[in-house]
């Protein structure tokens, strides 16, 4: 029995594979864009690797496209035939179940089977990742944080993998609030892992939440190292600098980068799709003119009406879609959360509430509705963490909704809600509270006509 850079147990027995699947385990970890290469050949020189298949499958459905669901579930197929023809270990079993429970519909059951993983083997950074990533899809920033300070002993100085295993803890301390102990956890992942993507793009988001836009750009362009051999999350930090510059007012320079660096490449994974689409509604809100560019997204997002595999994802369609005013797309899109809202299931649940409200809310506001795009945006916060995704990637639907309450004459509401996500920042005003206080401030001055 082999042992791989996380100290666990692997089911292969030759120096090549073992080589191949250590490229797998720290292409996941760095958000690498060799991790396919690597898994495809590995695959390919022992077929029997009953984890490896499970690995492709579990990797295809967190891609959150439709059509991928067939790959995942022929290597689901696969990975369980194998597993019955050539036996396994516990972590092998371990892998294998959670992509037959994520397959029916059961992504909780997946977490439960890493953790059962982690239970007798806390060292196995993968494990403890995949863990990590499917919450992050469900929203649970208190689960992520407790599943990995469960582990983080286990990942001492002589762990290979320490620093990405303390750029997930920088994250979910981040994502709990506690943001002074996140920017110190981060910087220390970069120390042990200068290529840990997920740790520096932690640091950013508290410098987000924190409203320190000087240092947060100064973090992201001296530390390129981090980020540059990124797959498509390069672009996801790039979204981030573009977010800083928006906070210092430079408008400009956010849709410069836009333009050349958030949405150089026209990808219509989902990912890339919402951190365009937040961004040009951002802009939007701020008065930008972002003139035709709704169209190429709302390109994409017309052919994704019927996924239904994030609802975090569908939403960020739904902004191209009404950007690009697409009304037949939009009423598919809002038929088919219908549907999905009345099956059973971890994602159904969350289609239900808060993904009905949200959309309709979004739907009110693209049509300048904006009485009713506040009633439902309102609605749907007090569950919208359950979508997925980070607080500063859902604060475009907390922007939006604030708006929505002021130019619908609800100050009140608006200046609550506001008030609150005052508060989840700890007090630090960025640009929009301080624009948006202002413009309550003025509104309330007009004498009423």
């Amino acid at each position: 029995m082999m042992h791989d850079i996380c100290n666990s147990p692997v089911s292969l027995s030759e120096q090549s594979q073992l080589d191949d699947w250590n490229g797998v385990v720290h292409g996941f970890l760095s958000h690498g864009k060799k991790t396919p290469v690597h898994l495809g050949a590995l695959l390919e020189a022992n077929p029997n690797f009953a984890m490896g298949h499970a690995a492709r499958g579990l990797f295809m459905i967190m891609m959150g496209r439709k059509e991928l669901l067939a790959v995942a579930h022929e290597a689901g197929k696969i990975a369980n035939q194998k597993l019955r023809e050539h036996g396994g270990n516990a972590r092998d079993r371990g892998w294998v179940d959670a992509l037959n429970f994520w397959l029916d519909g059961k992504p909780t059951g997946a977490i439960a089977a890493m953790e059962a993983i982690l239970q007798d083997a806390p060292q196995d950074t993968l494990s403890a990742k995949v863990s990590h990533g499917i919450r992050f899809i469900l929203g649970d920033g208190t689960g992520m944080r407790r599943s990995i300070e469960r582990v983080l002993k286990a990942h001492d100085a002589d762990h290979a993998l320490r620093g990405y295993a303390l750029g997930c803890h920088a994250f979910t301390l981040e994502e709990t609030g506690d943001y002074g102990a996140a920017e110190r956890t981060g910087l220390q992942a970069l120390e042990y892992a200068p290529d840990d993507a997920w740790g520096l793009h932690a640091v950013a988001h508290v410098h987000d939440m924190t409203a320190q836009p000087d240092t947060g750009i100064r973090l992201i362009e001296n530390n390129c190292a981090a980020w540059d051999h990124c797959n498509n999350f390069s672009y996801h930090v790039w979204w981030h600098k573009a977010l800083l510059h928006m906070d210092r007012g430079e408008l400009d320079v956010a849709m410069a980068l836009y333009d050349t660096q958030v949405r150089e490449d026209k990808t219509d994974d989902y990912r890339d799709i919402a951190n365009a689409t937040s961004l040009l509604m951002r802009l939007e809100l701020e008065g930008v003119d972002v003139a035709g560019r709704w169209n190429e997204l709302a390109d994409f997002s017309q052919n994704r009406t019927d996924d239904g595999c994030v609802v975090f994802a569908d939403l960020h369609y739904m902004l191209a879609l009404a950007g690009a005013d697409r009304t037949d797309a939009k009423a598919e899109m809002a038929a088919r959360f219908a549907r999905d809202a009345a099956e059973i299931g971890d994602m159904s649940v969350r289609y239900k509430d808060p993904g009905l409200a949200a959309m309709d809310g979004l739907n009110a506001f693209s049509e300048g509705r904006y009485n009713d795009a506040f009633s439902n945006l309102a609605a749907a916060r007090p569950t919208m963490q359950t979508i997925g995704g980070s607080h500063a990637q859902r604060d475009v639907f907390e922007r939006m909704t604030i708006d929505a309450g002021i130019r619908a004459g609800r100050m009140d509401q608006a200046e609550a809600i506001l008030a609150e996500r005052l508060s989840q920042r700890a007090g630090n005003e960025d640009r929009f509270t301080a624009t948006r206080f202002a413009n309550l401030a003025d509104l309330r001055r007009i004498p009423a006509q």
